[in-house]
């Protein structure tokens, strides 16, 4: 039936179109992204996809292939082709069709059909994880092997649910503070509660393991803590760095009756175990050489660790997901602002971290005003005659480089900081010696890789007490960075066409604002470029969120 008022176009390769001027849109966007992933966003048509993983994560979630269906049918133009609906059908039900379970301190795969445990029994993918078939419904997993049959599963389209249960850890209590140190009230949003009772499930078999996404400056590290008092037990906690790890003590400290004595710091500086101890993903992937064991990647097993938290989940690196195969009995928390890994490996996160368990729309909470109200601007600027030579005459790969290093840039970013006066701002880039030039140009100071953890400290401090206006700041300033006045972010050049970084980038600005509660983020972008042509692919998430680009040029920012 055609309906020409509504705003989707159902295809018979999974894609949808949508309209982005329909007076519906924002409703329609919210809706697809609880079960498709945004591909193109060009100026009047958006893009989707359904995937088995989209589908799965929304089964997971709570969907039904029925309400996809539904919501499929109520904003397509046209009849929706029938492979569409089977193709939600069978993936959606392709979910939980097999289970893990515990008999007797043994681990049993099974189904309601017989057939399905059939195919499993004669698949060379599972075969070397099963001991032998019991019945027509269950298979007998060898012993350790519940993370690895969970990924061969997956991989080969058939999601498993894992309802085999968890370990007790060594015991732990940890209470919410009533206040926090400052002598604010504290108290969990309403979302914040929602995604921890979502991930608890009250202690079930079908709660404990998954991915919580919230908005950068949403508060996810509250919301893992929350998680902490409700399981109660020892507890490993990975971040992405040592300014990371830090502030997770802090918070914990701050927000919780722990005290300094129950948490641990292993990382490069020292090796402290103890019933919360917190480490870094580096740190567990340090070894001497490419031949030589991880010594630390031990540290999962040195305590009877009941819980374990892993922030920025979509970061974790290959040797982790490999000892968290190992560690299946433990719960297992994830923790992250976009489950988009550039890598293609979110079907790992999703088998052995676990599926997604809650997620809210970005824009959601900005209307809310729990994160602010960001302005997102692309400045195209020309190539300057100087680069023009070197770029048409260098490797497609090269060319980037040459176009993000631009160095009309600096031009630009003396007009924005006389725009942003008296403003928080963050210099963002990729490359070292850009960023230090700006730095010197600029006469502020500048954070990379190589600046020592107490001088990252210092600068981070100065910053957050507008002593330093404007800091230059690498890729190491992308995650889980606590600038909560920071309001303005210049972007002078990124990871190709990294959807993630850019979504990083933006959050360290989103933490609420008093009074207008606004930000501003800039791209700075040669025109007519490779770094053009991958500034479209990096903006893709955040327009899924709802986030529009306006697009000017040098002379419209003079204006």
């Amino acid at each position: 039936m055609y309906n020409p008022t509504n705003p989707v176009i159902v295809q018979g390769d999974r894609t949808l179109l949508l309209e982005v001027h329909h007076p519906a849109y924002e409703d329609v966007r919210d809706a697809l992204g609880r079960f498709a992933d945004l591909e193109k966003s060009p100026e009047h048509i958006h893009t989707y996809r359904i995937s088995p993983l989209s589908l799965w994560n929304a089964a997971a979630s709570g969907l039904t292939s029925h309400s996809v269906q539904d919501c499929l049918v109520t904003y397509s133009k046209y009849d929706i082709p029938q492979s569409v609906l089977a193709d939600i059908t069978t993936h959606m039900e392709r979910y939980g069709i097999v289970r893990l379970i515990k008999e007797e301190d043994q681990l049993i795969l099974t189904s309601h059909d017989s057939y399905v445990i059939l195919e499993l029994a004669n698949r060379k993918e599972i075969r070397p994880y099963i001991s032998n078939q019991l019945d027509t419904l269950r298979l007998l997993v060898q012993p350790g092997m519940r993370g690895h049959i969970k990924h061969a599963l997956v991989r080969i389209g058939f999601p498993v649910e894992d309802l085999a249960g968890y370990v007790v850890g060594d015991y732990l209590a940890i209470q919410l503070s009533a206040l926090t140190s400052t002598g604010q009230p504290l108290q969990l949003r309403d979302y914040q509660k929602q995604a921890v009772d979502v991930f608890y499930a009250g202690g079930a078999n079908h709660g404990g393991s998954g991915v919580i996404v919230l908005p950068c400056g949403a508060g996810k590290t509250i919301t893992g803590i929350a998680a902490m008092t409700q399981i109660q037990s020892e507890t490993l906690i990975l971040t992405t760095n040592t300014t990371a790890l830090r502030q997770w003590k802090q918070e914990l400290l701050d927000k919780t009756d722990l005290s300094e004595d129950c948490i641990g710091e292993y990382s490069g500086e020292m090796k402290e175990i103890k019933p919360v101890t917190i480490t870094t993903y580096q740190m567990l992937t340090h070894r001497q050489g490419a031949s030589q064991e991880f010594p630390h990647i031990d540290l999962f097993t040195k305590q009877n660790w009941g819980f374990i938290i892993y922030d920025e989940v979509h970061l974790l690196p290959a040797p982790v997901f490999r000892i968290t195969a190992e560690i299946q009995a433990k719960r297992r928390l994830g923790l992250t602002a976009t489950l988009i890994r550039e890598d293609g490996l979110e079907n790992d996160v999703f088998s052995l971290i676990g599926p997604k368990k809650y997620d809210v729309p970005w824009k959601a909470l900005e209307k809310q005003g729990w994160i602010a109200e960001a302005h997102c601007v692309e400045i195209r600027i020309p190539m300057p005659e100087l680069i023009k030579m070197d770029y048409a005459m260098a490797p497609l790969r090269d060319k980037f480089r040459i176009a993000a290093e631009n160095p009309d840039k600096v031009t630009i970013i003396h007009q924005l900081l006389a725009k942003h006066q008296g403003h928080h701002v963050l210099i963002i880039g990729q490359y070292v010696n850009q960023l230090q030039e700006i730095a010197t140009v600029l006469n502020v100071p500048i954070i990379t890789g190589k600046t020592n953890n107490s001088e990252r400290i210092r600068l981070y401090d100065q910053f957050k007490k507008g002593e330093l206006p404007t800091l230059v700041v690498s890729k190491v300033a992308n995650f889980a960075i606590d600038l909560p006045d920071a309001n303005v972010a210049i972007q002078i050049s990124g990871t190709f066409g990294s959807r993630q970084e850019e979504a990083q980038r933006l959050g360290r600005i989103l933490r609420p604002k008093p009074d207008t509660n606004e930000s501003y983020f800039y791209s700075i972008v040669t025109a007519n470029s490779r770094e053009q042509d991958f500034a479209t692919k990096r903006q893709l998430f955040l327009t899924e969120q709802g986030y529009k680009y306006k697009i000017i040029t040098t002379q419209e920012l003079e204006v």
